[in-house]
């Protein structure tokens, strides 16, 4: 009897605790649970992880691994390469973000007239986004050869890769033509939701197009051009892959940007503890880059207080 009452008050006791509320908790935190064990293990693990090599000196083919403190931020701070490497990364995402957000804008406002043909202009620009990257840039790569196809078509031409007035450029254009599509069916999507009305009354008050297009359009789609610039911007800073297909970092230094030169440091040198050194400057550098952007939000996106 004593064992029946204990076990009934410990049910009773049970049910008291699994509350509704507390059942709902337990049952979101089993869903965040798969995402949330990802996050930790891939992305805050390797962040620590850099961090700690970033205090060590990592030598693979010698096998050592020896703790040096602060001794790699000191020779990051000296290192006259690190000023080129973030020279060429500010003209290359400069370069890229402007061309990549006003070709958007510009092709987004074109594809959301009523004419014949826009949907196969619009799948016609968005097509390289699907395209892998290291296929596009070895496309890209054959066409800007001295004697490739660009040069070809026209004759002659510049040694698009390999001179150092060209080299930056042929690489932002590249990448442009490659994500452009990306931002502009967000600016499309974007587009068509802005009333209808809100043009027809402006152009009944008189607005001409760039008027109803600067006080209208570009307002309510703010979000969006936030939205769009931190993605760009952070993927500007990203670049690798383009960089080791068409100029491995020349002529010279010229396009050497600083996840290049974080590979040159890491693995064809083997200092992957000041290459880690390198991945805390460049997460610092996107982060700041980030915060700024929504800090200044407020002063120019639609809506926002």
């Amino acid at each position: 009897m004593a064992v029946l009452t204990a076990a009934k008050a410990g049910s009773r006791s049970a049910s008291r605790f699994w509350t509704v509320r507390r059942r709902d908790n337990l049952v979101g935190y089993l869903l965040i649970a798969p995402q949330l064990a990802g996050s930790v293990l891939f992305v805050l693990l390797p962040l620590a992880l850099v961090g700690w090599f970033s205090l060590n000196e990592w030598n693979v083919l010698a096998g050592t691994f020896e703790y040096v403190g602060l001794d790699n931020y000191a020779r990051l701070a000296a290192d006259p390469a690190l000023r080129d490497s973030l020279t060429a990364t500010a003209i290359f995402s400069a370069g890229l973000v402007t061309l990549n957000l006003t070709l958007a804008l510009l092709l987004a406002v074109l594809l959301n007239q009523k004419l014949r043909g826009t949907v196969v202009f619009r799948a016609l620009f968005f097509s390289p986004v699907l395209v892998s990257l290291v296929a596009w840039t070895i496309v890209w790569q054959f066409l800007l050869q001295p004697n490739g196809g660009i040069n070809a078509l026209f004759g002659g031409g510049p040694n698009w890769l390999r001179g150092s007035g060209t080299a930056m450029l042929s690489v932002i254009v590249v990448q442009v033509i490659k994500n452009v599509g990306l931002n502009m069916v967000l600016f499309l999507a974007a587009l068509q939701g802005v009333p209808k009305q809100l043009y027809e009354a402006a152009q009944l008050d008189g607005a001409g197009a760039w008027t109803r297009f600067r006080r209208i359009t570009v307002p309510l789609i703010s979000p969006t051009i936030l939205l769009t610039s931190i993605i760009t911007v952070v993927g500007s800073l990203q670049v690798f892959a383009q960089i080791a297909v068409l100029t491995q970092g020349g002529p010279g230094t010229s396009t050497t940007v600083l996840v290049y030169y974080l590979y040159q440091q890491a693995f064809p040198f083997h200092h992957f503890g000041y290459g880690a050194t390198i991945s805390v400057l460049l997460f610092l550098i996107v982060g700041a880059l980030t915060l700024v952007q929504w800090r200044m939000r407020r002063k120019w996106v639609h809506l926002e207080t």
